[in-house]
């Protein structure tokens, strides 16, 4: 189950934000009710539509590559790269963890985090 959860949060993840096709994303991989965590976008497919578009017209230029994904039952983690969110040069480290059910999002949770310019280590975020 954790790898076909895996694979229709990617695919979600991928058509929604990627591709910038919501409404298919939504009918293909997401159950109802849908429900948003992130403060700044409503839940169902209406806040996630009106959040693409507020990014599109904000940051035309924002792209996200997905590093690691990680499942553990009907919880999936992405830890992504993403780049033109902001003007920091650098991106930021984004995780967004999805909950399932019968193999459908039906919630999002978000953290953000901007890549400092300095490190106390030689590690990388990703």
């Amino acid at each position: 189950m954790s790898e076909a959860n895996k694979a229709n949060t990617v695919a979600f993840y991928k058509k929604a934000l990627f591709e910038g096709d919501v409404e298919n994303a939504f009918r293909i991989y997401a159950g109802e009710p849908y429900r948003q965590h992130n403060p700044l976008i409503e839940d169902g497919v209406e806040g996630l539509r009106k959040f693409l578009a507020w990014i599109l017209a904000n940051h035309p230029d924002a792209h996200g590559e997905i590093k690691r994904v990680f499942a553990d039952g009907d919880y999936v983690i992405l830890h992504s790269h993403w780049h033109g969110l902001s003007d920091n040069p650098r991106g930021e480290a984004v995780v967004d963890i999805f909950r399932l059910e019968g193999g459908k999002v039906v919630e999002h949770w978000d953290v953000i985090q901007p890549i400092p310019e300095t490190a106390a280590n030689n590690n990388t975020m990703f």
